[in-house]
């Protein structure tokens, strides 16, 4: 069974840098994606960057050149790197994986395997 655990949330200053991790227990299949998506209060879930089937990243454009997935295969660790963090980056961040072969731009938030989240919180 796959678990995912998210960790390195924390209440910084506006243009502090942030390194989210996700610990991945258990197998994927070969052709999986992974991704880091949000959520603040009384807003929906979104996606925030993902990692896709070929290894190629995606990001929503608030975050593009400031934030970058990766994976250590070795580690079995999802990260997300987030730098010049802002007031409205504000929220809980959660990791997510799928290993059904589809790839995470089709997928929307339709992931299999979910942790629990990091609280991230930026004051200005």
């Amino acid at each position: 069974q796959v678990q995912l655990r998210e960790s390195g949330g924390d209440s910084v200053q506006a243009g502090e840098s942030l390194t989210l991790s996700c610990a991945l227990a258990g197998d994927l299949d070969s052709s999986y994606c992974m991704g880091w998506f949000r959520q603040a209060p009384g807003k929906e879930r979104e996606v925030v960057a993902a990692l896709e089937i070929d290894h190629s990243t995606e990001y929503i454009d608030s975050v593009k050149g400031r934030f970058t997935i990766s994976k250590d295969n070795a580690k079995h660790i999802l990260y997300l790197q987030m730098n010049n963090l802002k007031p409205e980056d504000t929220a809980m961040y959660y990791c997510a994986a799928d290993d059904s072969g589809t790839w995470c731009t089709d997928m929307g938030s339709e992931y299999r395997y979910w942790g629990r989240g990091t609280q991230v919180t930026v004051s200005s």
